[in-house]
C-alpha cells in the first residue's frame, strides 16, 4: 500500500510539472501583444504568479507595460 501512494504521489508531482512547464512554453510562445495584455490583466493582483511569469517573459524580450 505504501508503494502505491509513493508511485501515485510521484506520478501527481510529475503531472504538475508538466502542467507548469506547459504554461510557461504557452506563455513564451504569446505574442508581445498578448503578452503584454495578460501582465496589464493581472498586474493589479499581489502575489500572482501568472503576473511573476509574465514579467519573465518581458524581460527577457525587453518590453514593458
Amino acid at each position: 500500500m505504501l508503494t502505491t501512494r509513493t508511485k501515485r504521489r510521484a506520478d501527481q508531482g510529475a503531472r504538475a510539472l508538466k502542467h507548469v512547464a506547459t504554461f510557461y512554453a504557452e506563455v513564451a510562445a504569446l505574442p508581445d501583444e498578448d503578452l503584454l495584455d495578460l501582465a496589464d490583466i493581472f498586474a493589479g493582483v499581489p502575489g500572482s504568479t501568472i503576473s511573476r511569469i509574465a514579467a519573465e517573459e518581458m524581460n527577457k524580450r525587453g518590453i514593458s507595460l
